[in-house]
């Protein structure tokens, strides 16, 4: 058995793409690592932890642009020509020199050696235009910004794309544990990477253990994991899908895309994006790393029609309407169930 130390993690070397991609594995890994370091000092400073409003009325706080300014950086000192994908932009710190500063003064931390215009300009690098066809990486520093806020959860999201395919998936969850089911919450970081399967880590080094759920699950038992938020999700949707499923399991709630994790993690076993609105679509950030771990786990994911999430079209899945993401062996009846109900609307 070859092992390969990456960032305090032993993981094995089991697979031909498992072994051509370990420099993007090390970047990816210390990329999410330093993300997750900016995120607890945030959260820890009282003075730091809060929120702002973007154009879009969404919010967004000084973690969110540290950490996406610190990802960049961390790719690009190893990946200088590749591409990034990213959420945010530095509009606000561009107007906010008081803002600025604040986040400059978390990122430095993680990243010595930035200043006020690098530090705009690496997050301005994630929307910069790029090859949809080309490789790429897209980030969202901090999905789930509320739960953070809050406190319930979040995720670092971060997927390596090439030629549309998600190559690799890495999701930096504190709210997750290794094992849930013994009651751990520690943190942990869920990595996957095409045909070599998929691996969950602690958030402060160790080995890498495999994670694969291939238990058949049934319909009438199903777990489903959905947003806390009820504008980030149709719960009364959700609930007649799971009546058509004959399934009475109180939903899992949670925030981010730390969602897909729990479905890894045999927390929940069905994760639903049921669009509100017909012309609403979906970011590619958002379930690029998901999606690839919830496949080298032995699960599906397709959107609410069948078909696969297609992450060639540039910032969103503009070919595809909302997500279905499932384990054990269960895709077919809940794609059934959701078109059923979805029609009914």
């Amino acid at each position: 058995m070859k092992l390969f130390l990456v960032n305090g993690f032993f993981i094995c070397k089991d697979n031909r793409n498992m072994e051509k991609y370990v420099v993007e594995i090390e970047t990816g890994l210390s990329a999410v690592k330093k993300a997750l370091g900016v995120c607890r000092r945030v959260q820890e400073d009282p003075a730091h932890a809060q929120a702002f409003q973007k154009a879009d009325r969404s919010p967004v706080t000084l973690a969110d642009l540290a950490a996406q300014a610190v990802i960049t950086a961390t790719l690009l000192n190893t990946f200088p020509t590749d591409r990034v994908v990213g959420e945010e932009d530095a509009g606000l710190l561009r107007r906010e020199a008081k803002i600025c500063r604040a986040v400059l003064s978390v990122a430095v931390k993680e990243w010595p050696g930035l200043t006020e215009k690098t530090l705009s300009d690496l997050i301005d690098y994630g929307r910069r235009s790029f090859d949809t066809r080309g490789r790429f990486w897209t980030v969202d520093p901090i999905d789930g910004t509320k739960g953070f806020l809050s406190r319930r959860g979040y995720a670092v999201a971060l997927a390596l794309i090439d030629k549309g395919t998600v190559e690799v998936g890495i999701l930096g969850c504190p709210g997750l544990g290794r094992r849930p089911a013994a009651g751990d919450n520690a943190g942990c970081i869920l990595l996957a990477v095409r045909g070599a399967g998929a691996r969950v880590l602690g958030v402060d080094g160790g080995d890498a253990e495999r994670i694969r759920r291939s238990a058949s699950v049934s319909p009438g038992k199903a777990r489903l994991c959905e947003s806390v938020e009820p504008s980030h999700a149709a719960h009364e949707i959700h609930a007649a899908i799971q009546r058509r499923l004959g399934s009475h399991v109180p939903p899992v709630r949670m925030d981010s895309q730390a969602k897909y994790g729990a479905l890894a993690l045999d927390i929940a076993d069905i994760y639903l994006r049921i669009p509100r609105k017909r012309d609403y679509v979906e970011k590619i950030w958002d379930h690029a790393a998901g999606t690839r771990i919830i496949k080298e786990a032995g699960g599906r994911v397709t959107d609410i029609a069948g078909g696969t999430l297609d992450f060639s079209r540039g910032e969103t899945l503009n070919q595809n309407q909302g997500v279905v993401a499932t384990v054990g062996g269960i895709h077919d009846r809940v794609l059934s169930a959701v078109k059923g109900v979805v029609l009914e609307c």
